[in-house]
């Protein structure tokens, strides 16, 4: 072997292996992050009773803003929706603040780095937990949201990091592991938010365990992110990124042009116009599958407990048996995807949906309902994942921040108005109508996904 061809796999081998080590380090910080930020999850309903009970002012004005949608839709006077719907109305204002928030972050991260913004995001998200824990008013409480969710950069800058990779396999691998930290992270944190509720002694309040718990997780995500964490966006990237931060910055706020992902296209170096249409394209993808896929996933807990009469604690098991599916399947099948087969899974998993979502919608038996569950739980660990990959691989170096950060604003716009459009359809037409209704729409991400047919590879 010529000395060449060793220097070559050596190359090879040391690439590999860093790869291998960012993405560990990804996959532990995000699921510290995420351990943190899913201990409120199974806390909503208690929070709001609590604030509920002491006539705040801040949490009645809200409430009306509740009884007003509970009217128009036809929702009933059931204390069991009335918290699903308020948890619905914050869950809506977190996600527009991630809307707002993620494209600015995915960009000032192409032009200071990826480091510096995930320290300056868990800062932000210290503060949120250290807020929840002290908060004495629901206002106060609002406020911990508000300032989660403009910090909440973590997700868009782990897939930036990711997208930073040079090699195919190793962005798919690591978006798949990006999905496991999902997955188990929003499998475990409830129940430990659950648990540390339960524990908290007479003297305090219940939800403060549980809030500087998530304090103490993201304090050690930033100590992880800080020793650990290599910064995997070069020297010359970052300083070809100027221009494009301050010439396009009102494209990063713009909705429109967020769909027309424009601050990729003005730059000095654009992707070319095939490029530019498929990224449109899987922006769009990504936006209709979410924005039906989130409606289900409010809608459910409609569902379960009207058809099925489930307590909280079996809406957990449910949410429990999905997380721990989506781990199996991102482990075992996600990440083994090969270069070039993502438009295929994704579009195998949109076509499950399509009965995944008429076997919940028509469930009269458990039976029925876990086996919709089991698709969907299917698509939930392939689709984002593999649309992550693919549009990884758009833009130059230097914009993987920005286009990850769209992508994510994109997603949060479709979680913010999803489940409200959703839980309309449900109530105005009926359960069947609306899960029907969502299963048809799946055409249209199917139809986006034939525009892709000339991408030749991810």
């Amino acid at each position: 072997m010529s000395s060449e061809n060793k220097s070559q796999e050596k190359s090879q081998e040391d690439e590999s292996s860093y790869s291998s080590r960012v993405i560990s380090i990804v996959f532990l910080a995000l699921l510290l992050d995420l351990l943190g930020f899913t201990l409120i999850l199974p806390l909503f309903p208690s929070i709001l009773d609590h604030y509920g009970q002491t006539e705040d002012t801040v949490y009645l004005s809200l409430q009306s803003l509740v009884d007003w949608f509970r009217e128009a839709v036809g929702v009933p006077m059931e204390t069991k929706y009335n918290t699903v719907l308020f948890g619905g109305l914050i869950g809506s204002l977190f996600s527009l603040l991630q809307f707002l928030s993620s494209p600015l972050t995915g960009a000032l991260s192409d032009h200071h780095g990826r480091k510096p913004l995930l320290i300056l995001t868990t800062l932000g998200l210290m503060s949120s937990y250290a807020v929840w824990a002290v908060s004495q008013s629901f206002g106060m409480f609002l406020l911990s949201r508000v300032i989660g969710g403009i910090c909440k950069g973590n997700v868009s800058l782990c897939t930036a990091i990711v997208a930073d990779l040079p090699c195919p396999k190793a962005r798919n691998r690591g978006m798949a592991m990006i999905g496991i930290a999902f997955s188990l992270g929003f499998t475990v944190g409830p129940l430990m938010g659950a648990y540390f509720a339960l524990s908290s002694s007479k003297e305090e309040v219940f939800y403060q365990a549980p809030a500087l718990l998530a304090l103490a997780f993201s304090a050690a995500d930033l100590v992880f992110i800080c020793v650990k964490l290599p910064e995997t966006l070069t020297k010359d990237s970052k300083c070809s990124a100027v221009s494009s931060w301050t010439q396009e910055s009102g494209d990063l706020l713009s909705p429109v042009a967020l769909f027309h992902f424009s601050a990729v296209t003005r730059t000095e170096n654009p992707p070319s116009k095939d490029k530019m249409q498929n990224l449109k394209v899987l922006g769009l993808v990504y936006f209709t599958y979410l924005f039906l896929f989130s409606g289900l996933e409010f809608t459910l807990s409609f569902l379960t407990h009207q058809r099925f009469q489930f307590t909280s604690m079996q809406q957990g098991k449910m949410f429990f048996f999905i997380g721990i599916t989506m781990a199996v399947i991102q482990g075992g099948y996600a990440r083994r995807i090969k270069p070039g087969n993502h438009i295929k899974s994704v579009r195998l998993a949109v076509i499950l949906l399509i009965p995944a979502f008429l076997l919940v919608g028509l469930a009269w038996n458990l039976t029925m309902l876990y086996s919709g569950l089991v698709l969907y739980s299917f698509a939930a660990a392939i689709v984002v994942p593999c649309l992550s990959t693919l549009v990884s691989d758009h833009g130059s170096v230097h914009q993987k921040g920005t286009v990850m950060g769209i992508l994510r604003s994109l997603g949060a716009l479709a979680r913010a108005f999803g489940p409200i459009v959703a839980s309309s359809v449900y109530w105005i037409a009926g359960a069947e109508t609306c899960f029907i209704i969502s299963s048809a729409a799946f055409i249209i991400p199917l139809a986006l996904l034939r525009a892709l047919k000339n991408l030749k590879k991810d």
